[in-house]
């Protein structure tokens, strides 16, 4: 059964879905919540009320995530990136050459995988940027990544 539950942030309302064990999904959505609440949107929710909020989540959600491998890969490494933060798309490439014990990898192919991330915010897609620095690849819109980069940054003191 899929368990759905919504959270209205300062840059547009977000869809929560689950599996009733594990976050599945976060995204900017217009479509109603399927489903009913659970433990872990529930705890979704807590996560986006607390980082909204101008604070740092001390906890991360149970999620669930299903891709490819290397998908997966470039996800977890997402999870990795500190909060305030911002790595390069050829900076994740270089991460999970050496993971995956190959010479080199795409940064194209790591931008590939970080625009599938599934949950939004929670695994933070919006700190990977490009290397000028510049804010491309963000498919809920590049103002929202602007607004998240910014927001982590006050919430950090920077």
């Amino acid at each position: 059964m899929d368990f759905g539950s919504e959270f209205f942030s300062p840059i547009g309302r977000l869809l929560i879905k689950s599996d009733g064990k594990a976050v599945t999904s976060v995204s900017f959505s217009e479509n109603t919540p399927c489903g009913r609440e659970c433990e872990a949107s529930m705890l979704a929710k807590k996560w986006l009320e607390i980082y909204f909020s101008g604070k740092a989540p001390d906890f991360t959600p149970p999620l669930n995530i299903k891709g490819t491998p290397f998908r997966e890969l470039i996800w977890g490494l997402l999870l990795e990136i500190p909060f305030g933060k911002t790595v390069t798309y050829g900076e994740l490439a270089k991460k999970a050459a050496l993971i995956m014990k190959k010479e080199k990898m795409s940064a194209q192919a790591v931008g590939g995988a970080v625009g599938h991330n599934p949950i939004g915010i929670i695994i933070p897609c919006h700190r990977v940027i490009g290397a000028d620095g510049s804010m491309t690849g963000f498919a809920s819109g590049v103002e929202r990544k602007i607004f998240l980069l910014g927001h982590e940054k006050k919430i950090i003191g920077l």
